[in-house]
């Protein structure tokens, strides 16, 4: 049996979706106690007991300890189920980050699915659906892998109610990727998303865009979307020689839109300035796949603590080396296997 301390390094919820994923792609028990450790609130909240559930359903699991709060779990899975499935959080909780989870045992298993994930598809501290579209997909299916991802409806936090479909082949080989060196940006995007709030947010969002970036009048775009409830959220998008990388920020009650903007420009700011192709999400993302095919590596910003973390469990469950180097104050690359 796999055994997993929840309160190591970062202490988080990705260590419970990374063992469960790597749990079922070994064909191994897992016993993780101590879950999410270091949050105000500790154990599985509704949107962590959703990805429990979702990866006990496509691999037949039984499971001990699936209840809310609860802060440790055994997990005994089967063989991977590929079909249609269904989860729904039943609150705003991250519809995206529940997908990641069943997201790697389907795509190494031979056979084709397509999951529905019903809850949050825009929220704070999680990749958005346009990341994952945009970013992590794009790079996986350089990598081999054939998958789409479809947003149902939008689902902004609190309100939720939003839904994404992926559909994935799976049994097909991952291949080595190298990402080295971003080169030119040739195109630039700034959406400013909003569902039934005044369009003036919006437009106030970009317009700090504009000012503290460059970006032109065609670089800019209010993004009208219908959902449960009110929600906004600011993308700064570039594509690059080496791929796209996407920031993200959504507006909350009673902080200003120009806070929002100015947060976003900061945080696009420092992965511009540092010249990585990689950002700090997609380096996090990537760990598992460059594991599972054996090889890899990438440039990215310093590592964050996240990251290490995951490095840390994926190469202990995958028996793939991971050395993250760091280069100067703000870079670092990260090699994996070889």
């Amino acid at each position: 049996m796999i055994e997993i301390d929840g309160s190591e390094g970062e202490g988080g919820g990705q260590i419970l979706r990374t063992a469960l994923a790597l749990a079922i792609i070994r064909g191994e028990a897992l016993h993780i106690r101590s879950i999410r450790a270091k949050r105000k609130r500790p154990g599985l909240l509704r949107q962590h007991l959703t990805a429990v559930q979702a990866a006990g359903a496509i691999s037949g699991a039984k499971l001990t300890g699936d209840r809310l709060g609860s802060d440790e779990l055994r997990f005994e899975p089967g063989a991977v189920r590929h079909g249609e499935h269904r989860f729904a959080v039943g609150t705003a909780g991250s519809a995206t980050l529940v997908l990641q989870t069943v997201l790697w045992p389907l795509l190494v298993a031979p056979g084709e699915s397509t999951v529905v994930v019903e809850g949050g598809t825009h929220n704070p501290l999680a990749p958005p659906f346009e990341f994952l579209d945009r970013v992590l997909l794009p790079v996986l299916r350089r990598m081999g892998a054939e998958l789409e991802l479809e947003l149902l409806g939008a689902g902004f936090y609190p309100a939720g109610g939003g839904a994404v479909r992926l559909r994935v082949v799976g049994g097909r080989p991952l291949h080595p990727l190298v990402l080295d060196q971003r080169g030119a940006i040739r195109r630039r995007r700034a959406q400013a998303i909003i569902a039934n709030l005044p369009a003036t947010i919006a437009r106030r969002e970009l317009a700090v865009v504009r000012e503290q970036l460059g970006f032109e009048h065609g670089e800019l775009e209010v993004v009208m979307l219908t959902g449960p409830g009110p929600g906004n959220l600011l993308l700064i998008e570039g594509e690059h020689d080496g791929g796209t990388e996407l920031v993200s920020h959504c507006g909350e009650k009673g902080v200003p839109a120009e806070q929002v903007g100015a947060r976003a420009v900061a945080e696009w700011s420092r992965w511009h300035d540092a010249g990585v192709p990689v950002g700090e999400h997609l380096a996090d993302q990537l760990l598992i796949p460059l594991a599972l095919a054996g090889a890899g590596g990438f440039t990215t910003l310093a590592a964050t603590e996240h990251t290490r973390t995951n490095a840390a469990l994926v190469q202990r469950l995958l028996g793939v080396s991971i050395v993250i180097d760091p280069q100067g104050p703000v870079r670092a690359r990260v090699s994996v296997g070889g």
